[in-house]
Formats: C-alpha cells, sequence, structure tokens
C-alpha cells in the first residue's frame, strides 16, 4: 500500500507539473511550418480569448480526471478494477497533454487553482472507489455523462474557425463516452439522483471559476 500511496504521490506531481506526455498525436490541422499556407486558421483576439478560456476549463477537467481515476485505482481491492481505472487515465493523459499543447498555442494558461481541483477530485475518487465497484464504476458514468454535456456546451461557443480546440474536443467526447458504455458495461450502479445534483453543483463551480481562474 505504501508503495501505491509514492506512485499515486508522484502522478500528481507529474500531473500538475506537466510531466505527462501524449500517446496519441494532439487532433485537428497541425501548425504551418515557415512559408507554408496550410495549417491553422487565424484567430482574432477575441476569439483567441474565447478559445483560451474554454480550453483553460477542458484542461482542468482533465486534471479532475486524473485525480478522481488515481483516487479510485488506489481505493480498489480488486486487479482488474484497479487496471480498469488506469487503462481510463491514459485516455485521460493524452486530453491532458493536447488542451495543455493547444493553451501554449493560444497563449493562454491554465488555472491557477489546479492544486485545489486535483486534491478534491482524488478525494471524491478515493471515497467513490471505497464505497464498492459498482458505486465506483456508476460514478465513473455519471462523470463521464456530465463531461459529455459540458463539452456539447464548448463545441456549441467554440469559434468556428478554431478547428484545433474543436477537433480536440470532438476526439475528447468520443473517449468519454467510451468510458461511460464501458463502466456500464462493467456493472455499474446508478448513482442516488442528490449525489447527481451535487456532482452537477461542484462542477458548474469549478467551471465556473476556471474560466477566469
Amino acid at each position: 500500500m505504501n508503495d501505491a500511496f509514492i506512485a499515486a504521490a508522484d502522478h500528481a506531481l507529474r500531473t500538475l507539473s506537466g510531466g505527462l506526455r501524449a500517446g496519441r498525436p494532439i487532433p485537428g490541422p497541425q501548425a504551418a511550418s515557415p512559408g507554408s499556407p496550410a495549417g491553422m486558421p487565424e484567430l482574432s483576439a477575441t476569439e483567441k480569448a474565447l478559445s483560451g478560456a474554454l480550453m483553460r476549463v477542458n484542461h482542468v477537467g482533465e486534471i479532475c480526471a486524473q485525480a478522481l481515476y488515481q483516487g479510485q485505482a488506489l481505493a480498489a481491492t480488486d486487479r482488474v478494477m484497479q487496471q480498469r481505472f488506469q487503462a481510463a487515465a491514459r485516455d485521460e493523459t493524452d486530453h491532458l497533454a493536447w488542451t495543455q499543447q493547444r493553451l501554449d498555442e493560444l497563449g493562454s494558461r491554465a488555472s491557477l487553482l489546479n492544486p485545489l481541483w486535483y486534491a478534491g477530485s482524488f478525494a471524491m475518487g478515493w471515497l467513490a472507489g471505497r464505497a464498492g465497484d459498482a458505486i465506483s464504476l456508476g460514478f465513473v458514468v455519471e462523470t463521464e455523462r456530465q463531461v459529455e454535456q459540458h463539452l456539447d456546451e464548448h463545441l456549441d461557443r467554440l469559434p468556428a474557425a478554431d478547428q484545433r480546440s474543436r477537433a480536440i474536443v470532438h476526439q475528447m467526447k468520443a473517449d468519454e463516452v467510451r468510458h461511460a458504455n464501458d463502466a456500464l458495461q462493467a456493472g455499474a450502479t446508478p448513482l442516488p439522483a442528490p449525489v447527481r445534483w451535487g456532482m452537477r453543483a461542484l462542477a458548474k463551480v469549478m467551471t465556473t471559476t476556471a474560466h477566469h481562474i
């Protein structure tokens, strides 16, 4: 167990420091090379500011996803469940790296409150894991369904010209849908309505705050 806690602490540090790397190429058009007309279309200052704010929120969501899955994996007693959460976290690692890269391209920054988001999400994931496999999987389903709705809202708001950010969000959404379906097939049980409402309220606080800070 001590080794597991050390590994979890190491993962937290790498997540918050930007030390995690994507295993898949970033979606969307690539930046133009010098002298080449190909690449991403130029965005106005207003469009960059909006995209930056939305991608910062998405980056926070991926910080939270890393923490949730790490907390659930640490609390799980079944090796298969641990591997399931760790596999999902690897997809989320791609999302984290993609959103960080896009923030850099847009000249924006990550949330200043990322350590707080990580700590709170890790605690929630650990508690869900301690509640049992079916509840923990139900937590995954509800989380991913809420993220899916949130990403749909961002697709409605992102500038049409921001093809890179839109491609990233589209791929993130596809992965989140798959995670939810996998959890359902693995035996997830629906969460009680008050728990779902509480999760939505907390998510609203997070996304609203991360849009600015």
